[in-house]
């Protein structure tokens, strides 16, 4: 009498697994034909380092599953729930303070910008635009960021406003970029390419997922709004007001 092993039965948790790290693998798999092209095909070299490179890439899809899954599971839910709360609490203080304060907290802590603030600051200190030494380039980083943070806070508190009033969106994305255009032209032009690039550091891994639950969960509870048209936006916002205030920064300490 012979005796079969049972089938391999894939549990519900490592399904779950296998969907996520496949979603994340597709979603990087341009990148990596592109990278393999050029390396193989253009420059016909073999691809330098490759036991590092593939463990590299292997970290980087496990990373990008579990980010995701954590925004899905922590960020979004608690971005929508305390829009909510405080909608439903009915104090205008209070949901403007939170906007302020989360465009700020999130901003602070974003690394893209920590990193590109660094990265200016020891430029302009090679450049001879600051002072040199720890100091000065540490003084000058935390301006930049404090800037950017400052005016994301802002940033997200018009949002607010925006969804509660029923304001339309592109009268003011129209009306700041033509502030923008106007700033370019006094600005100093050493801070110009820092400001633009500004605009595009603050809206990224940390700010983004907050900000945008933040709007569809204000939008989702306010009546006569609807998600899907006033809850996004706010991130339009974020990557705007940084190039302002970072060109106005630029104009206090180069001029």
């Amino acid at each position: 009498m012979s005796s079969q092993n049972p089938p391999l039965k894939i549990t519900p948790y490592l399904a779950i697994i296998y969907q996520k790290l496949r979603s994340a693998f597709t979603d990087l798999l341009p990148i990596i034909v592109v990278i393999a092209f050029f390396q193989l095909i253009v420059l016909r070299q073999p691809m330098p380092e490759l036991g590092q490179v593939l463990f590299g890439g292997l970290l980087v899809v496990m990373g990008l599953s579990l980010f995701i899954q954590g925004l899905e599971m922590g960020l979004f839910p608690i971005g929508e729930a305390m829009a909510q709360a405080l909608a439903r609490k009915g104090s205008l203080f209070w949901l403007l303070t939170f906007a302020f304060s989360l465009g700020f907290a999130t901003t602070v802590a974003e690394p893209a910008l920590i990193a590109v603030a660094r990265e200016a600051a020891e430029i302009a200190s090679q450049g001879n635009l600051i002072g040199p030494g720890e100091d000065a380039i540490s003084s000058y980083a935390l301006g930049l960021r404090m800037s950017v943070a400052v005016s994301v806070g802002l940033a997200i508190l018009i949002g607010v406003l925006r969804i509660i009033k029923g304001w339309p969106i592109h009268y003011l994305i129209i009306s700041g970029y033509v502030m923008v255009m106007l700033m370019t032209i006094i600005a100093p032009e050493e801070i110009v390419g820092i400001a633009y690039d500004a605009g595009g550091v603050t809206t990224s891994t940390v700010t983004v997922p907050l900000v945008a639950a933040l709007g569809v969960g204000l939008a989702s509870i306010i009546k006569g709004r609807n998600p899907l048209v006033d809850g996004f936006g706010l991130i339009a916002f974020a990557s705007l007001l940084p190039m302002i205030f970072v060109m106005g920064y630029g104009l206090l300490i180069f001029s």
